[in-house]
């Protein structure tokens, strides 16, 4: 084996470490299964006197990625900056208008900006391979793009941010409240100190519009998903949920029809001993429903060092193998316009908490309008009045709908919170039947 595939990184976190970690240990067999021998010849990051466990000294150094991104010694291109903008998008245009393969975990990056560079990619005739973007270790990537190639996928939806899972799933175990557990998901490096990009749900929304291109033949469309987070979640929201046979998920749902296109990330009531209410922790869970495979979950490590530095590597074997592809499954000519589906659209059950105040007629005025806007009730917990905290006595009460559409049930509640029954806001939660 006289040949070599030469690397440069930029960025020497996590990820960047991960990915040495793994040549160190397991470069001889990577190099067999690529049928070349990897090397790292370059590297980029911001601190070159930091202690990384690996003698570095040998490599060349960058201060800038731009200026490693146009290296002729390099010949992969591995971008583990992040950041939708500068530096990441100047070095990786940079070293595809150089001809170089480029793999990158960078997801804002391919979500703002991935049919763009996958067309430079496929005019200089490069790869431009994610893996690692979306779901850490998991191979979803590779999955939607080349193993179900022969089916036309209807939907798909998951776990896609370990930090929220983490947070509900010690919310569920422990009965703490979600401050508590945000607390302690930053002191153990799950959580960032401004945890908004997690649990707001925008770095699901990142992964999401990447799968849903490649899923769908669509272009990248950041912009049509509907986005809520985790932060209203509350330890009495999880309860009712179990109480009436769910957990609660933070899901990323992508759904094609003939309407359109639906993206949404909330959190969801999913039904307790279903594959996706089971994965707990950091872990993270896509299902993809085709119309010959039927349903398939990927479930494993969505983040970390090494499960992404695995996927990262993934993506160098191909590159060296000269396995190719249209970096989102067709070539970006032939992605589709986006086609958003209309909010009615979307059709399912709801968990609808309300507290009501403790006066006559208040659960028959719920009742009416419900029932105005043909809205049926699955199930009702009804508990007893709370004075604590509250000008005047009230009472909680949880209900589960039917299924129903999106439409009715916002107006439905719109309706009970301006009758004056209600003493706060309701609490809306969608519930994916799975």
């Amino acid at each position: 084996m006289t040949k070599s595939l030469r690397l440069g990184i930029a960025g020497l976190g996590t990820v960047g470490g991960g990915v040495l970690d793994i040549l160190a240990k397991h470069g001889a067999l990577v190099a067999a299964r690529a049928g070349v021998k990897i090397e790292v010849v370059a590297v980029s990051a911001r601190d070159r006197s930091k202690k990384r466990g690996h003698d570095l000294s040998a490599l060349t150094w960058y201060e800038d990625p731009v200026k490693l991104a146009a290296d002729p010694n390099v010949d992969v291109f591995i971008e583990l900056i992040g950041g939708e903008g500068n530096p990441a998008k100047a070095a990786v245009e940079v070293a595809l208008n150089s001809k170089k393969h480029v793999i990158t975990a960078n997801k804002a990056l391919l979500a703002h900006h991935g049919a763009a560079l996958a067309k430079l990619a496929e005019a200089q005739g490069v790869a431009l391979n994610f893996e690692a973007s979306v779901a850490g270790g998991i191979p979803i990537i590779k999955t939607l793009r080349e193993g179900l190639a022969g089916n036309r996928v209807g939907k798909l939806f998951g776990i896609m941010n370990g930090t929220c899972n983490y947070i509900l799933t010690k919310m569920a175990n422990e009965g703490r409240s979600f401050a508590d557990v945000l607390k302690e998901a930053q002191a153990l490096g799950y959580a960032e100190a401004d945890p908004t990009f997690d649990v707001g749900g925008f770095d699901t929304a990142h992964k999401l519009a990447v799968i849903t291109s490649l899923a769908f033949g669509s272009q990248v469309n950041l912009a049509a998903i509907d986005i809520e987070g985790i932060e209203a979640i509350t330890l009495e929201d999880i309860r009712n949920a179990s109480e009436m046979g769910y957990k609660i998920k933070l899901l990323g749902v992508a759904v094609a029809s003939e309407e359109g296109i639906e993206q949404r990330v909330h959190p969801t009531l999913v039904p307790k001993g279903s594959p996706v209410s089971d994965t707990d922790g950091v872990f993270n869970a896509v299902v993809v429903k085709g119309d010959f495979v039927g349903d398939l979950m990927l479930e494993g490590r969505g983040a970390g060092a090494h499960p992404t530095a695995s996927a990262v590597l993934s993506d160098v074997v191909d590159i060296a193998r000269g396995n190719f592809r249209p970096a989102f499954g067709v070539p970006a000519a032939e992605l589709r316009p986006y086609k958003a589906a209309p909010q009615k659209a979307h059709e399912g059950g709801y968990y609808v908490a309300l507290e009501l105040h403790d006066k006559p007629g208040a659960v028959a005025a719920v009742a009416r309008i419900l029932a105005d806007e043909k809205i049926s009730i699955e199930s009702i917990v009804q508990r007893g009045k709370k004075e604590k905290d509250t000008p005047r006595a009230t009472a909680p009460f949880i209900l589960i709908t039917h299924d129903t559409v999106e439409t009715a049930m916002r107006a439905a509640l719109s309706r009970i919170e301006r009758d004056g029954h209600v003493a706060s806001h309701p609490r809306m939660i969608r519930i994916e039947r799975l």
